[in-house]
């Protein structure tokens, strides 16, 4: 019997990656080219518009009046005159909002994950807050006009633009930090169970320390959405063109508001303030998002 010599220098086993077959690499670079393009599309109305509101708007930001002064006298044609009042509008209106929609979504949340269970009310409450997620700011505004003016007599404000922001503001809250505790370790709920801590206590010290992080970004890319919602001050509250500090009471502006009021002037100066008011919105919000950010980083858990 022969035996039969191999070559020695041939692998025992083949190559781990074979040659690709044109087909595979036709497919390959077909899907590239698709996700290219679908990317482009997405960037490039993106920069567009950011470019045109920065290039029709800067001029007005870099006036040393824009942020300091509001349109109080300033007449139509006038080059003069800024945003403070709308800013502090904008700003009021989503932090009382913020102080109303915050407690309430994270506790609603607390109970769904917690102590829900998937039962029916927990079911019913997640049923409402899907179809509460859906509701057209308009529609928000409405309700809020039906009840709080209409049917309890109280005249429109500042403060009922910031409880139709809430209808839209909770669902988001309360998603966002379901979401974040679903993430939590059951480790470490049972850890503190073993050791004879009561479950609210576990809730308060373990649970939400450990998801606070993505709470606290939930919470903040929810205020910064609010901010540009333009129905509910268009039907709650009338615009005022000086300063008012009262939410609760007479016309307050707000840069949605401004926009809207500056488009029917047909000056060059009322344009110039629509874009302003624009640009100084996409910073705002520009703003908190960034702070959402930081706060997040230096409230994560550290594993290290």
């Amino acid at each position: 019997m022969t035996a039969t010599l191999t070559d020695p220098n041939r692998p025992a086993q083949a190559p781990a990656f074979q040659k690709i077959s044109p087909a595979r690499q036709f497919k390959n670079y077909l899907a590239m080219t698709l996700m290219g393009l679908a990317f482009l599309v997405a960037v490039v109305p993106l920069v567009w518009l950011l470019f045109t509101v920065v290039s029709n708007g800067y001029s007005a930001l870099v006036n040393g009046d824009w942020w300091s002064k509001s349109l109080k006298g300033v007449l139509p044609e006038q080059f003069a005159g800024g945003v403070y009042h709308a800013l502090y509008g904008s700003i009021m209106q989503a932090l009382v909002c913020a102080l109303i929609a915050v407690p309430i979504g994270i506790l609603t949340a607390v109970y769904l994950v917690e102590y829900g269970n998937n039962g029916r009310f927990a079911r019913l409450t997640t049923f409402m807050v899907d179809i509460l997620s859906g509701v057209p700011s308009i529609v928000a505004a409405l309700f809020v006009f039906a009840l709080w003016v209409t049917t309890f007599g109280f005249e429109t404000s500042a403060f009922a633009v910031s409880l139709a922001l809430v209808l839209l503001m909770l669902p988001v809250v309360v998603r966002s930090t379901e979401e974040m505790l679903r993430l939590v370790p059951d480790e470490l709920r049972e850890a503190s169970y073993a050791l004879g801590v009561p479950k609210w206590k576990t809730i308060v010290k373990i649970v939400l320390p450990t998801a606070l992080s993505g709470i606290v970004t939930g919470v903040m890319l929810a205020t910064a959405r609010v901010m540009g919602e333009t129905a509910p001050v268009l039907v709650l509250v009338g615009y005022s063109r000086s300063i008012n500090f009262d939410i609760f009471g007479g016309n307050m502006a707000s840069l949605p508001l401004l926009i809207y009021n500056e488009l029917l002037n047909p000056e060059e100066a009322g344009q110039l303030r629509v874009w302003g008011a624009a640009l100084t919105l996409i910073l705002l919000i520009m703003f908190f998002n960034l702070v959402a950010t930081v706060i997040s980083r230096f409230s994560a858990i550290k594993t290290k």
